[in-house]
């Protein structure tokens, strides 16, 4: 099993008028693959935030594999 961390990101324009990337929220998953991952977090997000979709508070997803913690 593999370790991931999932970033769910949006676009929010900033003081200044400029566009800046947010993190909505991270998870730490383990799965077999990053797809699952994905799907595994995106469900987990919905829960933690009420949602019926990831995507109504955040823009994209960034996944990355992360070393498994002792």
């Amino acid at each position: 099993m593999s370790h991931f961390v999932v970033h769910f990101m949006k676009d929010v324009l900033g003081g200044n008028g400029r566009e800046r990337e947010i993190c909505q929220g991270s998870l730490e998953i383990d799965a077999s693959t990053e797809g699952q991952a994905t799907e595994m977090a995106k469900r987990k997000f919905c829960e933690q935030q009420s949602l019926c979709d990831w995507s109504l508070h955040a823009d994209r997803i960034k996944i990355e594999a992360a070393e498994l913690r002792a």
